[in-house]
């Protein structure tokens, strides 16, 4: 299961790189290319929530499979059709994203129970699987660019599509989780009565309302940061594109050696309490220390350690969801969490692009980051009044018992 979604993970930076490049080179328009990237993401928010409820009807296994080959086909008329019209283009590409988007859901869906049957605890699992995600990133969008340099972006999609199809083979080969007892299976219910279910329990559970909160801040400061604020700092500081490279790099490489660590010592540790540092670390400090030095020594220790920090984010998270969602509610409601959070992405973006041009570069890091920091230090403040016991000493709990 695993090795399935980073086959898709690998596919998804490929494309992320060939298809802009490939739109770039036959149509020269700067416009075209992002009308491309946002036909990618917005059926993919879409189907996260829309989706949901069919997917529940058709079988997560069934599901995951359906999509990964639908991405397969779409990519490979993509890369088979040299003629092709941009709209058709951009059709294909959205396609493809919605496919991913109700895929990536059932994915994760799948998780639960085949981690059931290993053993393995959750939390565990949750922290490999953003350890592979992100080695994904780490490597996925470098060679993708290699390889659109070397072979050609109509190659790298046959590339992409490949990884699809791959996906799509281990899941139908490997992957058989035992089927759902009656009790926990989805229930039939008409489509919009199952739609409003996912919305009706989150807004129940101020927990991880919360939570979910606090990742559409974090993404949407994160996303102002590397595509807006960093590249304008660089641009200021250095003149030369290349630090914002080294700068994203050493994050993605804090992030991953973070998930590495988190995987081993994650049985061990508090699991709201990991969440709220790794929120305050791997937020606001990369952002600030971009408005209070300009060395750049500085600036890569502290981005390797917000990295670090934040590794532990999401694997929480992964894990309070599957124990704190009943079974046939996790489809709906994971598709809700993942099309909120990822809202931020690119909200922040055009927002730190506006606040940069009327406010000023400094100004808007500085009140970027310390409105960042405040927002993320009260739910850490909260929770240590709310616990008996000093920080340092307190056992680990169940994720439900959190305060």
């Amino acid at each position: 299961m695993l090795t399935a979604d980073v086959f898709s993970a690998f596919g998804s930076r490929f494309s992320v790189v060939a298809i802009p490049w490939l739109v770039l080179i036959t149509t020269g328009s700067p416009a075209k290319m992002g009308l491309v990237a946002a036909a990618e993401m917005i059926p993919y928010l879409l189907t996260s929530v829309l989706a949901a409820p069919i997917a529940d009807r058709f079988g997560m296994r069934r599901t995951s499979i359906t999509c990964d080959l639908s991405s397969a086909v779409a990519m490979s008329i993509v890369a088979a059709a040299p003629d092709f019209g941009f709209w058709q283009l951009v059709l294909l590409i959205a396609v493809s994203g919605g496919m991913r988007g109700v895929g990536d859901r059932v994915k994760h869906v799948l998780l639960r129970p085949v981690t059931a049957e290993s053993g393995i605890p959750m939390i565990r699992v949750t922290s490999a699987y953003e350890a592979m995600n992100r080695t994904a990133g780490l490597i996925g969008a470098p060679l993708a660019g290699i390889l659109v340099a070397t072979l050609g972006a109509r190659h790298t999609i046959w590339l992409d599509a490949g990884t699809f199809l791959a996906a799509a083979v281990l899941v139908w080969a490997l992957v058989r989780p035992a089927p759902e007892p009656e009790e926990v299976a989805p229930a039939k219910e008409p489509y919009l009565k199952a739609l409003r279910g996912g919305f009706s329990f989150l807004r129940t559970d101020k927990l991880l309302l919360g939570m979910i909160a606090t990742l559409f801040l974090i993404n949407f400061f994160q996303q102002a940061a590397s595509t807006v604020l960093l590249p304008l700092w660089v641009q200021e500081v250095f003149g030369s594109p290349t630090r914002i490279g080294i700068i994203l790099g050493v994050f993605a490489a804090g992030s991953l050696a973070g998930n590495v660590v988190f995987t081993i010592f994650s049985t061990k540790l508090p699991q709201m309490l990991s969440f709220f540092i790794g929120a305050a670390i791997g937020g606001a400090p990369r952002i600030l220390v971009l408005g209070l030095t300009d060395n750049l020594a500085v600036v890569l220790v502290v981005t390797f350690l917000a990295g670090f920090g934040i590794a532990s984010v999401n694997p929480v998270v992964g894990a309070i969801l599957y124990e704190r969602i009943p079974v046939e509610l996790q489809t709906r409601v994971f598709g809700v969490v993942a099309a909120v959070a990822v809202s931020g992405i690119p909200i922040g973006s055009a927002l730190a692009g506006i606040a940069a041009a009327s406010a000023g570069l400094k100004p808007t890091i500085l009140v970027g980051g310390a409105v960042l920091l405040t927002l993320t230090l009260i739910p850490l403040a909260r929770y240590r009044r709310a616990s008996s016991e000093p920080l340092a000493t307190e056992p680990a709990r169940p994720a439900g018992e959190a305060g």
